[in-house]
């Protein structure tokens, strides 16, 4: 009985180490502001994956833009950033040297069509 209650107590301290460990879901797309996620870059039907990486960067920073909230096309769709992500988002765009078409790597717990972003990184090829 002692066994069984020791191989249960290290099977839960495993199982709790890798939880601890998931850093969430990783997705690879572009970032893009939702007035244009959903406005502009829908309207213009086609493949929208395309249409958000012709955004331009400084278009995506514009204020108003920035207030609509930033989020990630991937894979033909697009996900909205929390808070958090949108701090993140903005400092990767000021970071990156490409004006259009910059891939990004976001990690975070995504919920529906919602991202809790714990990193963003550039994908360089």
């Amino acid at each position: 009985m002692l066994k069984k209650f020791i191989f249960s107590l290290a099977a839960i301290m495993a199982l709790s180490l890798v939880a601890m460990a998931y850093d969430g879901d990783s997705m690879v797309g572009v970032i893009v502001d939702k007035n244009c996620a959903t406005g502009k870059v829908a309207k213009q039907g086609g493949d929208l994956q395309t249409a958000a990486a012709n955004e331009s960067r400084g278009c995506i920073l514009m204020d108003s833009c920035l207030k609509s909230g930033l989020g990630l096309y991937s894979g033909g769709k697009y996900y909205q950033f929390d808070a958090k992500g949108n701090a993140l988002a903005k400092a990767a765009l000021e970071k990156s040297k490409k004006d259009k078409g910059a891939n990004f790597k976001v990690t975070g717990k995504v919920t529906g069509n919602t991202i809790e972003v714990s990193a963003i990184e550039e994908v360089t090829e």
